[in-house]
Parts: C-alpha cells; structure tokens; sequence
C-alpha cells in the first residue's frame, strides 16, 4: 500500500470552488514545473444563460464529453441513472474519463475532480480510483460532502484510506488554498523521488 499522505482530498459544500480550485492548482504546477506528466480529468457545468443545464468531463489535455444533462432525450437516456434532474450519460463519462485512470510508470500526479455520486455510477470508475491509490502515485481529488451526514460508500472509503488528507473548503479558505495545496503537491513528488 502507498505510503502516507499520498492523497490530497479536497471536499465543500456544492458551489464553494473546488472545481476552480484544482483548475487553478492544476495551472500552477504546469507552469513551475512543466515537465511533470498529469492525468486525469475534472468536472465542469454546462450553462445556458444563468441556468445550470448539466456537466460534462473535461480531460487535462482539453478534451471533453458529457457527463450528465436536463435536456438529453432519446431512447438510451430512457436507462440512464438520475441524479436530481440530471441524467447521467455513463458511457460518454467512461469513454473520456477512464482512459485517463490507467496508471503508467511515468505518470507523476493524477487529478480526479470528482469522485461523486454521477461519477459512482459508472460500475468500473471506482476500481480504477483504487487502482490509482494503491500505485502510490499522488493523487489530488475531491469529494462532495455528506448529505445528511451520511457519506457514499465509495467516497468514505477514500475518505478513509490511510494515505488521505482531508481539505473542507468554504468562502474563507479558499484564497489560500490554492498555494496550500500547491506547495503540498510539489512536496509529495519531491518525496516520490527520492
């Protein structure tokens, strides 16, 4: 098993940033150190005017496919899992997302933003989270919250694991957390190295 602090988990309420957050962490370490190899991918919504109509997966190279809509009907999307209003298009989420799971030697980090409930549909994403925790490679990921106190199982099991440290965002953190997670990141690949 990994060693410890392996795993950066970022959670909050839904709306305090954590998206932007590892968008932006994400930005900083391509630009101090350009050579480190990331994958993965993150969550971003769709808007049609001021209405949030759904969101799709965003690969860190730029590539996207929709992870989950109001509008979408045809006569797969009959089947498709609900979260709320959304549908949940796992085969369009596991297409771009898993690709981008598969743990290779030279990898350095990996970004998962998120590991939620629309995401959890998918029967092989989870797996292939474990897969990523166990190859001791850093992972920077976020969670949702609890509803209700009660967490989904596969988010408590990573909120759980021995290698994970824990960051609840909210308004009044999240000016510096950036640089925090940051500078924690670039610590753990400096460990990796040695």
């Amino acid at each position: 098993m990994g060693g410890p602090g392996r795993c950066l988990l970022v959670t909050g309420p839904s709306g305090v940033g954590k998206t932007t957050l590892i968008v932006k962490v994400f930005e900083m370490l391509k630009a101090s150190s350009p050579n480190l190899k990331i994958k993965g991918f993150y969550t971003r919504e769709i808007r049609q005017g001021s209405q949030r109509v759904g969101f799709e997966v965003v690969t860190l190279d730029g590539r996207t496919a929709p992870l989950a809509s109001t509008s979408v009907s045809s006569s797969e999307s009959l089947r498709w899992p609900t979260v709320g209003r959304y549908k949940v298009d796992i085969a369009s989420f596991e297409s771009l997302a898993l690709p981008e799971l598969q743990v290779e030697k030279d990898t350095d980090l990996f970004i998962i933003d998120e590991v939620g409930k629309m995401e959890l549909f998918s029967s092989s994403f989870f797996p292939a989270v474990l897969k990523v925790l166990e190859s001791n490679t850093p992972l920077l990921a976020s969670i949702p919250i609890p509803k209700f106190g009660r967490d989904i199982p596969g988010v408590a099991r990573l909120r759980n694991h021995p290698g994970a440290n824990i960051l609840t965002l909210n308004p009044s953190n999240r000016g510096e957390a950036n640089e925090q997670i940051h500078g924690e990141i670039l610590n753990m690949l400096e460990q990796q190295q040695h």
